[in-house]
């Protein structure tokens, strides 16, 4: 297996994301290490967690981690596969964390924070060869959130999954549980074709 490749797998709300991305992972590696970001904070939650674990494979490994993305990849062997799911799960864990980056840090600070955290991951997992499967939620295809808070969190998400994007070697949007390819590596398209 290639190493050192990123692939972000984005879609909205139950359009089978995950066990898209879980597949490609399933098909890039026999060992695969699982980043799980959710924290687990009542009985529905754990319950989707609990779900999420009994559909993975026994022989990977689950590392759950809420905020330190890039310090646990760069914990992982180089040359191994990653899938995090979820990069949305994330943000929502750095933003409504009120001492990130800072005490009191307005919302764009905390924008600013956590869109260099999405740089740090990239690098980590560039500098550490690994494949990197990246599981996030397409948020902007919706209504405007009617508070700033939920404004300031689907900015955000967009802001990273482009960032991802633009750095990740493969992209597939998934629909109804169907994946389609928007980036490959085969193929890159210069903008004069646009």
């Amino acid at each position: 297996m290639p190493a050192g490749r990123i692939i972000l797998v984005t879609g909205g709300a139950r359009s089978g994301k995950s066990e898209v991305a879980e597949q490609l992972a399933a098909a890039l590696a026999r060992r695969v290490v699982y980043l799980a970001t959710a924290g687990v904070g009542d009985g529905e939650m754990a319950q989707r967690v609990r779900r999420h674990r009994e559909r993975r494979p026994q022989s990977w490994d689950t590392v759950e981690e809420t905020h330190l993305l890039a310090e646990k990849l760069l914990a992982v062997p180089a040359g191994s596969c990653v899938l995090v799911d979820c990069l949305t799960l994330w943000i929502t864990n750095l933003l409504l964390d009120e001492s990130l980056p800072r005490q009191d840090a307005s919302g764009d600070e905390k924008e600013a924070y956590i869109l260099e955290e999405t740089q740090r991951a990239l690098k980590a997992a560039r500098d550490g060869e690994l494949v990197l499967i990246l599981v996030s939620n397409q948020v902007g295809s919706g209504l405007v959130p009617d508070n700033e808070l939920g404004r300031r969190f689907r900015d955000i998400a967009g802001r990273v999954n482009q960032q991802v994007a633009a750095g990740a070697d493969r992209v597939y949007l998934v629909t109804a549980g169907i994946p389609l390819e928007l980036k490959s590596m085969a193929a890159p398209i210069g903008r004069e074709v646009l």
